[in-house]
């Protein structure tokens, strides 16, 4: 079922007024072969909801009126009366505001054919990822608006992480299989975690998580470092600290190339030479050459992954928390790194592309490193699913 709301200023309540936009909606409705169902600003119990912005001056009774309305906001509208104008006006608004619109205007085939492309996409199962926690509070520009992002075809899942932590506290963590040389009291809690976070994923049908990894160095004396290093590499998205952009960015990669991605700091950005370091304390193991146990670089203890890439091409990539403006840039991997202040996995990356807008207009902290060229490809990925 669709259903339309409609707003207008008080100037046009004329019988033409009214015939022109009835008129309008029928000739849709003849495209779309079903009704449009005429209902009130807070009636959402339909398939789709359409804003039938119907003439100018109808921009404040929007504003007036927001806290009824639930995003996405698709706005119809028909062009007479000025009711382009203040659609696109609107949408401007929504766009500042982190908030997803769009305005479906032109002949009645294409809005027709505009929403039997939204309805599919709709009925479309979303693929689920978890936020366990919440995100770090130093994450103060990486948590989206929205929790269901239709254009990417996903939904987030908010879970405690009390109710990881008692998963956790009944697993005994026996199952250890690894032969690397490490404390062995640490390395059972990091496998503890990990079955955790697999009873999490398999409970809520997710494709991926984020968790706000910090809490638990003080509520159980480990991270999830080992974790998230074991979950990507078996195909699952698995962030740290709780970075929603990060999660987005890296189910995207998965999604259209198919790879595990290294979630890492910018720790050293030197845009004369292009050059840069990143670093993190888990990296998927999927991803590098070898790897070794070690403590948790901030708190020193736990376990995490010292782990070694290959020096390839790569490109480094983040999806800002509006989840419309990106950095994308490609470059080589050209060492690993040892330094002792650093987060454990350490690479330096040598970059063809100018990298000085990292520190004018950049998209937030973690950038996703990726293997290979994929710099133009991910664009046009993005620019059509923006649309």
């Amino acid at each position: 079922m669709i259903k339309i709301s409609l707003l207008c200023s008080l100037l046009h309540e004329s019988a033409t007024f009214t015939l022109e936009n009835k008129e309008f909606i029928e000739k849709i409705e003849k495209e779309l072969g079903e009704k449009i169902t005429l209902s009130k600003l807070d009636d959402y119990d339909c398939d789709l909801k359409l804003i039938f912005i119907a003439s100018g001056g109808s921009e404040g009774i929007f504003l007036d009126n927001i806290n009824k309305l639930k995003p996405p906001y698709y706005l119809l509208t028909s062009g007479t009366n000025n009711s382009l104008a203040a659609s696109l006006e609107i949408l401007t608004y929504l766009n500042l505001n982190n908030l997803s619109g769009e305005v479906l205007h032109g002949d009645a085939f294409y809005i027709a054919s505009r929403i039997k492309e939204l309805l599919n996409a709709k009925n479309k199962e979303l693929e689920r990822l978890g936020v366990i926690g919440a995100p770090s509070d130093w994450l103060i520009s990486s948590i989206p608006s929205v929790k269901t992002i239709d254009k990417f075809g996903i939904e987030l899942v908010d879970i405690s992480l009390d109710e990881v932590l008692d998963i956790y506290n009944k697993l005994d963590g026996s199952k250890i299989s690894f032969k690397e040389q490490f404390d062995k009291a640490e390395l059972k809690k990091a496998n503890k975690m990990y079955y955790a976070l697999k009873e999490i994923i398999k409970k809520y049908d997710l494709v991926g998580l984020t968790i706000r990894c910090f809490d638990l160095l003080t509520s159980i004396k480990t991270t999830s470092c080992l974790a998230l290093a074991l979950l990507n590499e078996e195909g699952f998205i698995a962030t740290c600290e709780g970075d929603i952009a990060s999660m987005i960015s890296m189910y995207l990669v998965k999604k259209h190339f198919n790879q595990s991605s290294f979630q890492a700091n910018p720790a050293r950005i030197d845009v004369k030479n292009k050059k840069m370091v990143l670093c993190h304390c888990t990296l998927p193991l999927d991803m590098v050459t070898s790897y070794k146990f070690d403590t948790h670089f901030e708190s020193g203890i736990g376990v995490a992954i010292k782990g070694e890439l290959k020096e390839e091409d790569v490109t480094i990539f983040r999806l800002s928390s509006n989840l419309h403006d990106y950095f994308i840039a490609e470059g080589r991997i050209i060492r690993n790194l040892n330094e002792a202040s650093l987060c454990r996995s350490q690479i330096e990356v040598e970059f063809r592309d100018d990298i000085s807008s990292l520190l004018k207009k950049p998209c937030g902290n973690h950038h996703i490193v990726f293997y290979g060229k994929h710099k133009d490809e991910l664009i046009e990925i993005l620019e059509k699913e923006a649309n």
